[in-house]
C-alpha cells in the first residue's frame, strides 16, 4: 500500500498523500493539498493550493481543482476546497476556492458525481449523493441538496438553492430555488410537480408521498399565495419531517420560489 506517482506528475513535498494513492502523467499537485487513501487521479489534473480531497475519490483527465475565485472582489485571502469520499470528478470539470463573502469554502459532499465539464464556482455547497450531468454549471454561493439529480446544459444562477431529493431537467436555466422532493425544468426553470421517480427510488413510503402531493397541490396549485398556502397545508396535514421540511425550505428563500407551470395566472 504505497503512493503510485508517475515520474512526469509534479507533486509538492508539502503534500499529504494517503496510502494507495495514484497519481497520472503530467499532473500537478501543490503545497496545501491533503489526498485521502485509495483516491486515483488520472493524467493532466491541476490540484491547487488549499484544496482537500477524501478516501476512494476518482479524478478524471484534465480536471482543475482549486483554483481562486471568478470574483472581482477576490484578494488573494486564503479560502478552501473540501471534497468528500467516494467522490467521482470526471474530464475537464473546474472547482473554485471560496471567498471572504462567504465561509471561504467550496465543497463537495460524499459520493457525488460530476460530470464532464461540470463548473462549480466560488462558496457553492454540494451535497451527498448528488448527480451533475455535463455541463452543469453553478455560479457563486449556490447550494444543492442531497440526493439531487441536475440534468445536463444548466446553469444555475447565484444564491440559488435546489432542495433535496429534486430534480432539475437538462438544458433549464434555474434563477430561482427549487424545493425538496419537486421536479424542474424548461428555461426559464418551472415546477412541475414532485420528483416521484426519484422519491421512490429512495423508497419513500405511500403515505410520505401522498402528503407531499397534497402538500404540492395546496401550496402551489390552489393558493393564490406561498404563505396562504403554507397556513392551509400546516392545518389540514400531517406534520411528518418531510412537510417541515419542504415548509422551512420555502420560508427561507431569499431568491424566491420558482412558480408551478400549470398553474394560471389569475
Amino acid at each position: 500500500m504505497t503512493v503510485e506517482i508517475h515520474p512526469t506528475a509534479i507533486v509538492s513535498d508539502k503534500a499529504k498523500l494517503g496510502v494507495n494513492v495514484k497519481v497520472g502523467p503530467f499532473s500537478i499537485i501543490e503545497d496545501n493539498v491533503e489526498i485521502g487513501d485509495n483516491t486515483e487521479i488520472s493524467s493532466n489534473v491541476k490540484i491547487k493550493d488549499f484544496t482537500t480531497i477524501g478516501n476512494n475519490c476518482k479524478i478524471f483527465e484534465g480536471a482543475i481543482i482549486g483554483n481562486i475565485p471568478q470574483h472581482l472582489g477576490f484578494e488573494g485571502e486564503e479560502s478552501f476546497v473540501k471534497i468528500g469520499n467516494n467522490v467521482v470528478i470526471r474530464e475537464y470539470v473546474t472547482i473554485h476556492r471560496g471567498t471572504k463573502f462567504d465561509d471561504g469554502i467550496t465543497s463537495i459532499d460524499d459520493n457525488t458525481y460530476l460530470m464532464a465539464y461540470v463548473h462549480i464556482a466560488h462558496d457553492c455547497k454540494v451535497g451527498k449523493n448528488t448527480i451533475l450531468a455535463n455541463n452543469v454549471t453553478l455560479a457563486g454561493h449556490v447550494r444543492i441538496g442531497n440526493n439531487v439529480f441536475i440534468g445536463g446544459l444548466t446553469p444555475i444562477h447565484q444564491f440559488c438553492r435546489i432542495g433535496d431529493y429534486a430534480m432539475v431537467g437538462g438544458a433549464s436555466a434555474v434563477d430561482k430555488d427549487i424545493p425538496p422532493f419537486t421536479r424542474a425544468s424548461k428555461n426559464h426553470a418551472k415546477l412541475y410537480g414532485l420528483n416521484l421517480v426519484g422519491l421512490k427510488r429512495h423508497r419513500f413510503d405511500r403515505e410520505t408521498i401522498k402528503v407531499l402531493k397534497e402538500a404540492y397541490k395546496i401550496i402551489f396549485l390552489k393558493s393564490a399565495t406561498l404563505e396562504e398556502g403554507i397556513k392551509e397545508a400546516l392545518a389540514t396535514l400531517p406534520h411528518i419531517p418531510e412537510l417541515i421540511q419542504l415548509v422551512d425550505f420555502i420560508k427561507t428563500s431569499k431568491r424566491g420560489i420558482a412558480p408551478d407551470a400549470t398553474k394560471k395566472k389569475t
